[in-house]
């Protein structure tokens, strides 16, 4: 309590709007929110409270009408449509608990009802980024994982091949935040943590494992990141010797002070120029070139998926996520006058090649398109698994987006030689040993498997 009234009390003295309670992962229950809440009204009566939590737990109805009782302003909820297990607790449950009391919200239920209504049928149109998860999950008290995370780290998991061990992803995610120092668990820092604990899982690694072996260790980059100090430097410090050790082991010099008070001057107009000649004036804007800056590769691959598929948000939502079936039709609208019905009339076999025709009408003319069938199975060969001094494995499934090496070249363990990429998770592969590179057997691109090995050397 003591170190949350202090930070309280710097943010008051710099002059700040209003205090903001964000329990990221739901940690906040009734009592601890009447403290928290309490102490901070009774040190500063005239700034504006507003509490944020997720119902991970099932406790964020109780603890928000906690908060109310105790003095916050402002609580934050969800429609009940979209309310409960990582989302916020239900509106329509506080303002059913607070009605007739002094803290009456004023909001009619009977309206709140025709709001939900509609929600609940969007949410059923979006049913297949459903995470699957059917329960609350009280176990947040001991992995205290945000609920903004636990979704996607369950559905990364399930990529990773890593779904029967979710349960230890949990508590990995506990033994990787006392590795990282104890840190506030928030976009970014939250990555990271839910990064070494997907590590530590398909490496079978252990916190002591992470210590002692940091050196060699192939560590998702965003790791690498945060011990270098790329997002800042945590309340409590860095966790030491593990950032020296890796630090150390890949010749990288740690970030001092504020990151972005060192960060380069950054060209828009030289940036939009390229990417002009690149992709044509009319598809860059001034929100196109802050997107490529912010986040590069993330772009480049849109403006890939878009020279295919062409610009797919006049599609209806429904037909984006459900593919056409036979005899499906559809009326499309792309511009004003352009107006077309598209009717799905036969699917061809698929090909050796991967691809099968699909037979189309539009607006009654017949066109035969065809297409990359990606829910065919193929038998592939099995790659050949990283055996033995100077086998160079895959440290998790993945897709290969990196090459450092080619056949010949003289390496140094411990140097980077090939990147791999799993669901936003990217890794630097280091060599497992100094020698000269005598085989490859991937390309960038190229999925893999935990183990499959990379490169030979001798």
């Amino acid at each position: 309590l003591d170190y949350y009234l202090d930070l309280a009390r710097n943010l008051v003295d710099m002059g700040v709007h209003s205090l903001a309670i964000k329990d990221m992962a739901g940690l906040l229950t009734p009592r601890s929110t009447s403290l928290l809440v309490s102490a901070l009204r009774e040190e500063h009566p005239d700034v504006p409270i507003h509490v944020h939590t997720h119902d991970t737990a099932g406790s964020g109805v109780a603890s928000m009408i906690a908060a109310a009782q105790a003095g916050a302003d402002i609580v934050d909820a969800a429609i009940d449509a979209m309310s409960g297990l990582t989302s916020q607790p239900s509106l329509g449950a506080i303002v059913a608990n607070m009605r007739g009391t002094e803290l009456d919200t004023g909001i009619d239920l009977a309206e709140l009802g025709l709001l939900n209504s509609y929600w609940e049928s969007v949410r059923q149109t979006y049913a297949p980024f459903e995470s699957g998860q059917l329960s609350g999950s009280s176990d947040v008290y001991l992995h205290e994982i945000p609920g903004g995370q636990y979704t996607n780290l369950l559905f990364q998991s399930k990529q990773l091949g890593l779904t029967e061990r979710w349960p230890e992803i949990k508590k990995k995610y506990a033994e990787a935040n006392i590795v990282l120092g104890d840190i506030p668990k928030v976009t970014p820092s939250s990555k990271v943590v839910g990064d070494l604990a997907q590590f530590m899982v398909a490496q079978d690694l252990s916190a002591i494992d992470v210590s002692e072996q940091a050196d060699t260790l192939a560590f998702p980059q965003s790791v690498v990141q945060y011990l270098r100090g790329e997002i800042g430097i945590p309340p409590g410090g860095f966790p030491e010797p593990l950032r020296t050790k890796v630090l150390e082991s890949r010749g990288l010099e740690p970030v001092e002070g504020r990151p972005g008070a060192s960060l380069k001057a950054y060209n828009f107009e030289d940036a939009e120029e390229q990417l002009k000649s690149t992709y044509g004036d009319r598809a860059i804007s001034p929100k196109e070139t802050l997107s490529h800056a912010l986040y590069p590769d993330v772009f480049i691959d849109w403006k890939n998926f878009q020279s295919v598929y062409g610009e797919v948000g006049v599609l209806p939502t429904h037909i984006f996520l459900n593919p056409m079936k036979e005899g499906d039709e559809i009326e499309l609208s792309l511009d004003s006058g352009r107006e077309f019905l598209i009717k799905c009339i036969s699917l061809g076999q698929v090909r050796e090649d991967g691809t099968r025709v699909v037979a189309f009408e539009v607006n009654g003319e017949r066109w035969f398109m065809p297409v990359t069938d990606n829910s065919s199975q193929t038998e592939g060969s099995v790659r050949e698994k990283a055996t033995g001094p100077g086998s160079v494995g895959s440290p998790m499934p993945g897709v290969i987006v990196g090459m450092k090496v080619k056949v010949g070249d003289q390496v140094k363990e411990g140097e980077t030689v090939a990147t791999l990429s799993a669901m936003k998770m990217e890794s630097n592969i280091p060599a497992t040993a100094s020698g000269e590179v005598t085989r490859v057997l991937v390309n960038i691109g190229d999925k893999v498997e935990g183990d499959d090995l990379i490169l030979q050397i001798e």
